[in-house]
């Protein structure tokens, strides 16, 4: 006779364990527990991690970005009230795919700007007046936020976008026409501005 407890016990069926964890975040949801809610994708840049809150996208994170830490982040600085709730960033995920496809050229979202304070959040606000298929120099995106000296700020505000891909800061580049930094990194950069020039 074993000794292992866990033996006598019935195997758990994963498809269950799905349905139980949906059927707990729509709960969960309803009841208003949830305060940010989030979920993964698949992309032609590697798996995005999503997050919302009842205002809006409030973060989205490259893998490079440790998917984990992000979490933890936002449980830290928004809500510890953080689950898995894949249904309210369905419309996230969709616009994220037809971008890719190049069958969208600007999102239409409710967005979350609590992550990004004073001058910083001016500077996003600015980000989707960049025309896809376009750049601007951190300059004249510090004029179009009103401190035309503060291009240092513009290229920190850009660096800590909570929201890449869809606040556009991969169009934001440097006077010479040199791509300058990114969050995803200078090559997923060059990528997306491959994309929308239709390279």
């Amino acid at each position: 006779m074993s000794n292992d407890v866990f033996e006598a016990l019935p195997a758990v069926d994963a498809d269950a364990m799905i349905r139980l964890r949906a059927r707990l975040a729509a709960q969960a949801s309803e009841a208003e527990l949830i305060d940010v809610a989030y979920r993964t994708v698949d992309s032609p840049v590697g798996k995005l991690l999503l997050a919302a809150t009842d205002v809006g996208l409030v973060r989205v994170a490259f893998a490079v970005e440790g998917h984990d830490l992000v979490l933890e982040r936002l449980a830290g600085t928004v809500s510890p009230r953080v689950l898995h709730y894949p249904r309210r960033l369905d419309t996230v995920a969709r616009e994220l795919d037809e971008y890719f496809a190049g069958a969208r050229r600007e999102f239409d979202l409710r967005l979350d700007f609590q992550l990004a304070k004073g001058f910083r959040r001016e500077v996003l606000r600015h980000l989707p007046e960049i025309e896809y298929g376009h750049t601007a120099s951190y300059s004249v995106v510090a004029a179009a936020s009103g401190s035309p000296r503060a291009v240092r700020a513009v290229g920190t505000a850009c660096a800590k976008n909570p929201l890449p891909l869809v606040v556009p800061c991969h169009r934001v580049v440097r006077s010479d026409g040199s791509l300058g930094q990114y969050a995803g990194g200078p090559e997923l950069k060059a990528i997306l501005l491959d994309l929308e020039a239709g390279r």
